[in-house]
């Protein structure tokens, strides 16, 4: 008997054993029989959450899904601004399977890559249709946060939503925003045009702000120059009258000594230069103060 016992008892542990199945923590399980997805009297998709549970052995088999959040990181894509301006758009979806019945079923066996493929041809046709509507300036400094937040609101709820697939939607973010090589030539042209024609536009201002300072300048300066000359003649003047008027005192009363200055001067203007030549007689009456004295 204590042969046939051990190997009984043997059988009836691995039975055993084999009937026993563990659900991780963060994740869920599906139980397979026969390869067909067990279904409760509702017919909804049985889902086993973490813990110990028990399964026919050799029949049922276990299906672990992943209960946390995960990340797809697509590829930069392009897409279309209402402007009719292509852009470079790089992002990345945080989701998470809110539905494991729905997600296995609508995955082929909750096959991660098929649901990273229709997960993302939905993110793409999403930030296809909210970036179709906006201009390039409000996408890349305006209402890239309403772009994102209305893209993850419209793939939970909209008609073409996730939830088809039994997946949440977290989050969507957008990491990079590029411009297409022509459309960057063609912004940069576009922006160097602009940026010259206010420069131009500021020379022009600044020429004719110069030259309307230059003239009042010059204005200024004419009437200062004006006015002192006015006032050199007029002071020109005044010391010539008082000089006449102090000559004609001094030499009123010497008439003699005013006709000598006078010859003097006249000789000092005659003898200036070096190629003056006067034909006079000695006794001239111009050499009256050269001549010697009569005895």
């Amino acid at each position: 008997m204590r042969k046939f016992l051990l190997p009984v008892l043997v059988v009836l542990a691995a039975i055993l054993y084999s009937s026993i199945v563990i659900v991780n923590e963060g994740t869920r399980g599906i139980m397979l029989r026969f390869g067909k997805v067990q279904r409760d009297s509702d017919n909804k998709v049985v889902v086993y959450t973490p813990g110990l549970h028990f399964k026919i052995p050799f029949i049922d088999n276990l299906k672990p899904l992943d209960a946390r959040i995960r990340t797809l990181d697509g590829q930069a894509d392009r897409f279309v601004t209402v402007e009719k301006k292509d852009l470079l758009v790089d992002s990345y979806v945080k989701w998470k399977i809110s539905d494991f019945g729905r997600f296995y079923t609508s995955t082929g066996g909750g096959d991660y890559n098929q649901a990273s493929n229709l997960l993302r041809r939905k993110v793409n046709d999403r930030l296809r249709s909210e970036i179709g509507t906006r201009t390039i300036k409000d996408i890349v400094s305006g209402t890239r946060g309403e772009l994102m937040d209305g893209a993850r609101k419209a793939l939970n709820t909209g008609q073409d939503s996730t939830a088809e697939l039994g997946i949440e939607v977290v989050d969507v973010r957008v990491k990079q925003i590029n411009l297409p090589d022509e459309v960057s030539s063609s912004i940069y042209q576009r922006m160097r045009a602009e940026r010259d024609a206010v420069a131009r536009q500021h020379r022009s201002q600044g020429k004719e702000k110069a030259a309307f300072i230059q003239a009042d300048v010059d204005r200024k300066v004419t009437l200062i120059l004006a006015n002192a000359n006015k006032t050199a003649e007029e002071l020109r003047g005044e010391g010539d009258a008082t000089a006449a008027k102090l000559y004609t005192e001094a030499f009123s009363g010497e008439p003699q000594f005013y006709s000598f200055v006078r010859s003097l001067k006249a000789y000092e203007n005659s003898f200036a230069g070096s190629d003056n030549m006067m034909i006079l007689k000695p006794d001239s009456d111009f050499f009256r103060f050269m001549q010697p004295p009569k005895k």
